[in-house]
């Protein structure tokens, strides 16, 4: 069946740029076109649409209502598009791995592991894809994924890799000038450095002190950061308290680059796991080693390890 109807897909091209951008200008430079190129582009499709998707002024343009609507649309279109697109021209059939995980994940706990991986299977091509969120793992082309949650996504297999434990952690020189701390008590006089994303399933302090049964006044002071592993970097330079998840931190911890002020420690039923598609042959060849190379990989003690 005829796939109708559709516009100039360029001048889709065209107006997701503009549309994003709020410029033709700058929508110009990324496409390595005119302004006025974009300008036909987005008239050519405003005449086949018979509707207007800017309103103009002198030196700047907004979406109206319906071009907000067809926006939205035009550019979840695009992504499917471009993700699909990359898959296929990325596909290297069983020689190929990817891998998707945040960011912190990556940097704090894989990358340091992953060069014994390559040298066990260096005819296995391994690619990292980051992405923070664990429910856009649908739109991410990978064949496992590595994630820390407290609820699994549907469809998926689980493999768990070690559970969570939660503590404080400092550098050496912050505990230096500000302790030694007495007990949990004396925390919030420190400058408490708190994970900013309300949609990552990361514990936060008052959730923290909450669950070892702390009753706690408010910091004094506190450093709010977007981004786990710059919240450790920032930990490991002087400028506070964070809170630890183990196996993330202890490379810090046994290097001294990291000190636990107080003893306590948080451990829950949220896990670090190995996710696979549900839909995807579990038996691949590369997926199987990796999940057999984590497994060994992590220490024994770590936790109970298996599906799920």
């Amino acid at each position: 069946m005829k796939i109708s109807p559709l516009p100039p897909l360029n001048s889709l091209v065209a107006f997701e740029s503009a549309a994003r951008h709020l410029s033709f200008t700058l929508a110009a430079d990324e496409l390595h076109v005119t302004q006025g190129a974009i300008s036909r582009q987005v008239r050519s499709l405003e005449t086949y649409l018979g509707k207007p998707l800017f309103e103009r002024a002198n030196r700047s343009v907004k979406l109206t209502a319906m071009g907000r609507r067809y926006a939205q649309s035009v550019r979840q279109s695009l992504v499917d598009i471009a993700g699909i697109t990359d898959e296929v021209r990325s596909w290297q059939g069983m020689h190929q791995l990817t891998v998707a995980t945040t960011s912190a994940m990556a940097s704090l706990w894989l990358l340091p592991k992953i060069a014994e991986f390559q040298r066990e299977h260096d005819d296995i091509e391994l690619r990292i894809v980051a992405t923070e969120q664990i429910r856009d793992l649908s739109r991410v082309e990978s064949d496992v994924a590595l994630f820390y949650c407290r609820t699994l996504p549907a469809s998926m297999r689980a493999t768990t890799l070690f559970h969570e434990e939660v503590f404080p952690v400092c550098s050496p020189g912050y505990l230096e000038r500000h302790g030694p701390l007495e007990d949990l008590t004396a925390l919030p006089d420190c400058t408490l450095l708190s994970l900013e994303d309300a949609d990552q399933d990361w514990m936060s302090w008052r959730q923290w002190f909450s669950q070892v049964g702390a009753e706690v006044r408010p910091p004094r002071r506190r450093l709010n950061i977007n981004s786990y592993s710059m919240l450790v970097q920032a930990a490991m330079m002087d400028q506070g308290v964070a809170l630890g998840w183990s196996q993330l931190v202890d490379d810090y911890l046994e290097r001294g680059q990291l000190v636990r002020p107080v003893e306590t420690v948080l451990r829950t039923e949220a896990r670090f796991y190995l996710l696979e598609r549900s839909d995807s042959p579990a038996n691949r060849r590369g997926v199987k080693a990796f999940r057999e190379w984590l497994l060994k990989t992590i220490p024994k003690e770590v936790g109970d390890l298996g599906l799920t």
